[in-house]
């Protein structure tokens, strides 16, 4: 990491900290509160009483720094996209001491990136920083508890993550029906408790891409039938819908199909909930895909 970036790293650290013991701001109006300038976004987001006040800025060329606060706690970032490096932070308010998120965290996390692929520009029409804020929200919103939140995340192309764009396509299209011609990537691992990557029911056959969901969730070949819903640790199913492959939560604002997204989801999706331990190493090799890897379309 190079010597700038460690000097705005304790500027970061001194702006996260600036507001301890001032007078508590004025209630935010419902939904989604946005100001951008150059090198700057920043605002507000409320929704039944959950308050997240957010700011994202150039600090020096290519570098952003990241702050969301909410209910006592404050998540904090510094990214340096150029040299595929960024610092993540969290501690609480009260004390600055370390903290963790917890599933209420998630749960106003999961809403406010919501909230920020709706009224942000998809993709790579919005500015970097707000882009940056988007991708670390995204990923804040899946952070399991048993993961730390003061980590270094590093990421690059081909090693730390590898993309599969072209998964993400069934009949030259990202989105709609496959019209029974499919594109295959095999497979969706995780490692769980039960023998490993190389276990046939820690695996999924994996149509990456949005493709024909069913009430939010996917399908799975059962026999010669597709069925809606999850099968928990198969020997090898094949399973389609749903953003699958594809970094942050749901199908958020930009379109990143990676190897470690893939297995993310594929552990996930099979049998274990978002924040389950046993997913949490395919949580982490997928930070750096999530934060820095490029759109596919």
């Amino acid at each position: 990491m190079r010597k700038a970036l460690g000097g705005a790293v304790a500027a970061l650290l001194l702006w996260g900290c600036g507001g301890a013991g001032t007078e508590a701001p004025p209630a935010s109006p419902e939904g989604l509160s946005l100001t951008s300038g150059t090198g700057l976004t920043e605002g507000t987001w409320a929704q039944d009483g959950r308050t997240v006040s957010f700011a994202s800025r150039e600090v020096e060329p290519g570098v952003y720094r990241l702050e969301v606060r909410m209910h006592g706690m404050t998540l904090t970032g510094l990214m340096d996209p150029a040299s595929g490096v960024s610092t993540l932070d969290g501690f609480a308010d009260a004390n600055a001491r370390d903290t963790q998120v917890v599933e209420q965290d998630r749960q106003v996390l999961s809403a406010f990136y919501g909230a920020l692929n709706q009224g942000l520009p998809q993709g790579d029409a919005a500015a970097p920083e707000a882009m940056y804020l988007r991708r670390a929200v995204g990923l804040w919103a899946q952070q399991p508890t048993s993961v730390t939140l003061k980590r270094t995340v590093m990421g690059e192309q081909g090693r730390g993550y590898t993309m599969l764009c072209s998964y993400a396509k069934c009949g030259g299209r990202n989105t709609g029906s496959c019209g029974g011609t499919y594109n295959w990537y095999s497979y969706a691992k995780h490692d769980c408790n039960v023998g490993g990557f190389d276990n046939a029911r820690n695996q999924q056959i994996a149509q990456l891409g949005d493709h024909t969901t069913c009430s939010g969730d996917e399908y799975y070949m059962n026999g010669s039938t597709w069925v809606c819903g999850e099968p928990d640790h198969w020997s090898r199913p094949k399973v389609m819908g749903n953003c699958f492959g594809r970094c942050g939560g749901g199908c958020g604002g930009d379109t990143q199909y990676t190897l470690d997204a893939t297995n993310h989801d594929g552990c996930v999706r099979n049998g274990h909930m978002l924040a389950s331990g046993y997913c949490d190493d395919q949580f982490t090799s997928a930070s750096d895909d999530e934060l820095f890897a490029p759109n596919c379309y």
